[in-house]
């Protein structure tokens, strides 16, 4: 578990920042604010920071755009909604960064895209690359499109899925409240701020209350669930008011604002304990003497050219072994390309790849990042 005053050593973190608070309550989307937040966000990016930003909202300017007083309640409608308040989301990011020094990248996602295993690698590739191009992504849920069956009901969760993605370090929730309550502060005025509290502490569900805005679906309990999502890839969360000045540098600066919900294990840990055991194999890949040793004393990625032979049928993001010339186990991870390709590039280097597959994509079989040594 890190302390807040260890948040100003994260590599990346994911902010998202709800409905009410970028909406002035459904008014319209809130520019100064948003200029404000996007001010904080360039100044991590200046400490070497990766941020990742979750907007909410698209709907509710979509509403104010469109004159709706009441949040529509047919699908089609509010897919409408959202494809109009969009426009005016993106805009509004993308000239505030600009005024930084900073691109920003639209990425709308729907829950199919992170629980299919090809479409999930591929959305974590994009935003990698986007971090690595110095560039803001700003995600949103793909509401256009999305049914009621693969919408992520929340962008709290969107926000989790997104750390749980990228083995955020520490996933930061703006909303229209302080923070959680041991009790409902509109009913019990003597209501406690929660300052810290693990993520998986039986009690907080309790404490959680509902949104009354109904602007947005997430309400604390969406948060204190997304809290404990997060968990599991060990990010840790911290939900707190986004009209507190200068929220995200205080929060980053260690400062007791809001409520801290400790994840109980390292990032980097969580991820290789899930490829470790929570995953089902789909095929294996025999590698020779010098690439199974350079992953036993490295755990480098896993490149073509040391790859002997192919066994099963697998597609790209399917979990595989990776297994020495003896058949001894020694690692395995995520593919970046299907078993087919890989018996075609296998003892190649990767520039031959697209003279092979008529494509490139990764350099890497597998990236060190899906890879867990055995």
């Amino acid at each position: 578990m890190m302390s807040r005053s260890e948040f100003a050593k994260s590599k990346r973190v994911v902010i998202k920042i709800g409905s009410a608070l970028l909406t002035e309550g459904g008014k319209g989307l809130n520019q100064t604010a948003i200029s404000v937040w996007v001010k904080q966000i360039a100044e991590l990016k200046q400490q070497g920071i990766e941020v990742i930003l979750v907007s909410s909202g698209s709907v509710a300017e979509g509403m104010s755009r469109l004159g709706l007083k009441t949040r529509p309640k047919a699908l089609h409608e509010l897919q409408a909604a959202a494809s109009v308040g969009q426009m005016g989301l993106v805009r509004a990011f993308e000239g505030n960064f600009q005024l930084h020094g900073l691109h920003a990248a639209q990425v709308l996602l729907t829950h199919d895209d992170l629980s299919n295993r090809k479409r999930y690698l591929n959305a974590r590739s994009t935003l990698l690359t986007l971090l690595n191009y110095n560039v803001v992504p700003v995600i949103n849920e793909n509401d256009a499109v999305a049914t009621e069956e693969i919408r992520f009901g929340d962008n709290d969760t969107l926000g989790a899925l997104v750390a749980n993605l990228v083995e955020a370090d520490l996933l930061i929730i703006l909303t229209d409240q302080l923070g959680l309550f041991d009790s409902d502060p509109g009913i019990n005025p003597g209501a406690t701020l929660i300052s810290k509290i693990s993520a998986n502490d039986s009690s907080i569900g309790e404490m959680a209350g509902e949104s009354r805005s109904g602007l947005g679906r997430g309400g604390m309990a969406t948060k204190v669930s997304a809290a404990r999502l997060a968990s599991r890839s060990g990010a840790s969360t911290i939900i707190a008011s986004g009209d507190v000045e200068h929220v995200i540098t205080k929060v980053m600066a260690g400062e007791e604002i809001g409520t801290y919900l400790y994840a109980n294990i390292a990032p980097l840990v969580a991820r290789k304990r899930w490829l470790a055991g929570q995953l089902q194999v789909k095929g294996r890949l025999v590698l020779d003497a010098g690439a199974a040793n350079v992953l036993k004393k490295s755990g480098k990625s896993l490149l073509a050219v040391g790859i002997k032979a192919v066994e099963g049928s697998f597609s790209r993001g399917e979990l595989v072994v990776c297994l020495d010339l003896t058949g001894v186990e020694v690692a395995r991870g995520l593919v970046n390309y299907k078993s087919t390709e890989i018996d075609l590039i296998k003892g190649y280097a990767s520039r031959q790849f697209e003279s092979i597959l008529g494509y490139s994509d990764e350099e890497e079989v597998i990236h060190r990042d899906n890879l867990v040594l055995v």
